[in-house]
């Protein structure tokens, strides 16, 4: 028997380190690392604290550490707290037509832990979920944003349930199973953008693919062609119907999509579909020292289906901004940075900042980029109140981006700040670098080191 939720059961179950590209290997550091830093940022927004106190339950024989401050909880509420901090600030990585290791990292550390596996066993699984989840993307002809779906929240569970199967040692039935359940539990909307629901899904997608694999690895059964029956997983999410469920998936004779695709490492804590915006509104202000009174209009050309995501023209809290282009070129114009003091409710109610919101114009091209949800180019045109006219030109590929990566010392940087002032800067050094080391980790134990 055969088919894609068999083949690709075979593939996670077969893999091992040594086959992955080295340039993969380093890329799923990266990730690993980014989504760290920005983990124990976000671990400090009240919504986490919410979440563990209705949700959370205490760790037993089997449980995990929240992050940063390593109190124990069930494998499955440290799953969802730590997924859900992961995403709360909207400044973790992006690839995928959403965000990889915002699901991935917190599943594979809530589950490593719990089985005792080594850093190269972990990041083993982070390659072998993101090849399943890029693998069932890449079906779908049409990006998932428009028919409503959340990405992250509809494949990561099922991506997170092929990594949690390879931490567990399953075999390639019992990873199929794990996927298949998983499948069963994809869920979330782009209608919650801008809510606390939205990091909500992207937590309870990490926590899915936890229980599918537990539930796989105690003989709990499900279709073994849940993937890509007629009535299965790329059938129901397809806009259109068209989803390659039929097409043969050989092992031998795949592409590495974590090469091909990357990570997108975010410069800011925003929609991923503002940053090219961004970059081309910062240089424009900079290179004009613009300020608001010396501009009257600020017209920005992006994608359709990024305005689809970009929902609040009229932003009124941090959260609701995270979703805004008019909010992200107020605070290019206002602050000339978009970062983590700029995403709050404080900030966003700012007169001068409300100000420039009915002065941004935008305009949707149904121009999509080959192998992207978003536009080929953003540009930002700038009429000022002396009648210029400034022009920021095409902007391909936001700093950060797979294609214009961050130096290390870039994400070393983000990364200290990500745990702030109060970690010393010898702390954050050593946890830097051992995260950027991370397969010779011998365990998540290693990794107390960033328990505050």
């Amino acid at each position: 028997m055969s088919g894609l939720t068999l083949d690709l059961g075979r593939f996670v179950a077969e893999l091992n380190l040594s086959q992955i590209p080295s340039e993969g290997c380093a890329i799923a550091r990266t990730g690993i690392a980014d989504c760290f830093g920005v983990l124990i940022a976000g671990a400090r927004d009240p919504e986490i604290a919410l979440i563990d106190r209705e949700l959370g339950v205490s760790g037993g024989a089997s449980s995990a550490s929240l992050i940063p401050s390593g109190a124990r909880r069930s494998v499955d509420t440290a799953t969802l707290v730590n997924g859900i901090a992961a995403h709360v600030l909207d400044y973790d990585d992006v690839s995928l037509d959403g965000h990889p290791s915002a699901v991935l990292v917190p599943a594979i550390l809530a589950q490593g832990e719990a089985s005792g596996a080594s850093g190269a066993e972990m990041l083993t699984a982070y390659v072998a979920g993101y090849e399943v989840w890029a693998e069932l993307l890449e079906r779908q002809p049409i990006p998932l944003h428009r028919k409503g779906w959340h990405p992250t929240a509809v494949l990561g569970p099922v991506g997170a349930a092929a990594a949690c199967a390879k931490l567990r040692g399953l075999d390639a039935k019992g990873a199929a199973t794990a996927m298949a359940i998983a499948a069963s539990m994809a869920a979330g909307v782009v209608a919650n953008f801008g809510t606390m629901t939205k990091s909500f899904q992207v937590g309870r997608a990490a926590q899915s693919g936890v229980i599918a694999a537990r539930l796989a690895a105690a003989g709990f059964t499900a279709s073994l062609d849940a993937l890509e029956h007629q009535a299965g997983l790329l059938t129901a999410l397809s806009v259109d119907g068209t989803a390659a469920r039929d097409r043969p998936f050989v092992a031998a004779q795949k592409e590495w999509h974590i090469v091909g695709h990357g990570l997108s490492i975010k410069r800011y804590p925003i929609c991923y579909a503002t940053h090219r915006s961004i970059d081309a509104a910062l240089d424009l202000v900079a290179r004009h020292d613009l300020t608001p009174a010396k501009v009257e209009r600020i017209h920005v050309t992006t994608g359709k289906t990024q305005m689809l995501m970009l929902r609040n023209a009229r932003p009124q809290t941090g959260l609701e901004a995270k979703f805004s282009m008019q909010f992200a070129m107020a605070a290019a114009l206002v602050a000339r940075n978009v970062g983590l003091r700029e995403l709050t409710d404080d900030f966003v109610r700012r007169p001068e900042v409300q100000a420039i919101f009915p002065r941004v114009m935008l305009t949707g091209t149904t121009a999509v980029k080959e192998g992207s949800n978003f536009a080929p180019a953003d540009e930002v045109v700038i009429t000022t109140t002396a009648g210029e006219t400034l022009k920021s030109g095409p902007v391909a590929f936001a700093k950060g981006s797979h294609e214009r990566p961050l130096t290390r010392e870039e994400l070393w940087t983000k990364f200290a700040d990500c745990l702030g002032a109060d970690v010393a800067d010898a702390k954050k050094s050593r946890a830097f670098e051992s995260l950027m080391m991370f397969d010779r980790l011998n365990g998540a134990g290693d990794l107390a080191l960033l328990h505050q």
